[in-house]
């Protein structure tokens, strides 16, 4: 199992694609097993709970983020500890009411009352956006990210790169289809509010003030959402330890078994890192 390693560096990431060294992975402390865990519920005042499973064990831990309507029965999910956001598998609340707003606070519940200590969050699409809010607005709970498919801002700039009269007629129409394979309808629908409330947590256009370690992994046949936006997010973090892990025949759920083995093994190498460091 092979995949193109790209360190990123303030030098310019032409330079960098046209040098990216190649690198193979080996099985080290996680080993790509995962211990099984029951399910537990989180309370919390006027709000729906959220459901969650945890293996306790020493720090950094490891949180997983789901993408959109995804939930921690995905494959990537039971490599690793993880939760439901409101609306999504066994938590609690209406699908089609949540928000990025309303993700993020299930996130930053998760790190503020369920989680010990600083944590690797590992963010899957739209989990990667919220990776990315949650390490902004909790740098002391975050140790490292690891982003997959990375899909930090993008239905708001899909939507923005539509023609005015198209906008127009989403507008009057007040929902937005998207097609998709990763869905039963064959299509997620995103409604005018929730492109709206979205625009409030974009992260691209400006310095992502996150200066702990990040590691980026895209699959160049990712039709959903293409491999640059994680260049984009490696272009704008401060941090200065940041790796980009290019799939060429990964697709956007990165899912086949070498690809969660590439995600485990980049999130051991991440935490002997981290151990070494203490």
């Amino acid at each position: 199992m092979a995949a193109v390693v790209l360190r990123f560096c303030r030098k310019g990431l032409s330079h960098i694609l046209r040098n990216g060294a190649v690198a193979t992975f080996s099985p080290k402390t996680l080993g790509g097993v995962r211990q099984k865990s029951s399910v537990q519920y989180a309370t919390r005042p006027e709000l729906p709970k959220l459901a969650y499973r945890r293996i306790k064990g020493k720090s950094p831990g490891v949180v997983f983020l789901p993408g959109y309507g995804s939930n921690m029965n995905g494959q990537k999910a039971e490599a690793l500890e993880e939760f439901d956001y409101t609306g999504h598998g066994l938590s609690e609340g209406v699908f089609t009411e949540g928000t990025i707003g309303t993700w993020k606070k299930d996130v930053l519940f998760v790190l503020d009352e369920l989680a010990e200590g600083p944590q690797i969050m590992v963010g899957s699409s739209m989990g990667g956006w919220l990776m990315l809010l949650a390490a902004i607005a909790r740098p002391e709970k975050t140790a490292a990210l690891v982003g997959i498919s990375t899909a930090a801002d993008h239905i708001v700039t899909s939507f923005k790169s539509m023609s005015l009269e198209v906008r127009k007629e989403i507008e009057v129409k007040g929902v937005l289809t998207v097609p998709t394979k990763h869905s039963e309808e064959g299509a997620y629908t995103f409604t005018i509010g929730f492109l709206k409330e979205a625009e409030n947590h974009c992260v691209l256009q400006s310095p992502i003030p996150i200066t702990c370690p990040v590691r980026l992994i895209h699959g160049l046949k990712d039709d959903d959402v293409p491999w640059h936006i994680s260049m984009q997010v490696a272009e704008r973090v401060l941090s200065p330890d940041v790796d980009i892990i290019l799939r060429r025949h990964g697709q956007h759920r990165m899912s086949e078994k070498d690809d969660i083995r590439l995600m485990v093994y980049t999130i051991d190498d991440l935490i002997d890192k981290l151990t070494t460091l203490v």
